[in-house]
């Protein structure tokens, strides 16, 4: 049982030193959530959820990242390189907020989702309380 988690943490080093030297790309969208818009960058493969938004060193306002996971499921996020102060909102299937939580630059805490959800955003610290944005309020893609 050890075995397989010392393997599972050298793993995870591994990967997370492999993505700091590989260029990735995001495809940008517009989302609107309680009638603020917000420009995301959009990580939706395992390479994309694996970088995030490490390495950076700043973000725009109403600037985010969205990950997007093919099913719902509890998700678990940390900030190893990553230098921003970030809120993380966790959505449902129906985008809509289950909840959401302020991560400290370069932790290695988890933060992990109270319940299944299938969307994760990630925004300057305070983003949510400054907005108004409240736990069942809807997230919507703009064309």
């Amino acid at each position: 049982m050890y075995k397989k988690i010392i393997l599972l943490i050298l793993l995870s080093f591994v990967i997370n030193n492999y993505a700091s030297e590989e260029e990735i790309s995001f495809k940008i969208q517009k989302i609107i959530i309680h009638n603020k818009k917000l420009i995301v960058e959009i990580a939706d493969t395992p390479k994309a959820h694996q970088r995030g938004l490490m390495f950076r060193k700043s973000l725009a306002d109403n600037h985010g990242m969205l990950f997007i996971f093919e099913y719902r499921e509890i998700l678990s996020f940390w900030m190893k390189n990553t230098y921003i102060p970030l809120d993380i909102g966790f959505f449902d299937e129906n985008k809509k907020l289950i909840e959401y939580h302020t991560m400290k630059p370069r932790s290695l805490d988890s933060t992990t989702s109270s319940k299944e959800a299938k969307y994760a955003l990630e925004v300057n610290k305070n983003w949510f309380k400054k907005n108004k944005i409240k736990k069942g309020m809807k997230f919507s893609f703009v064309d």
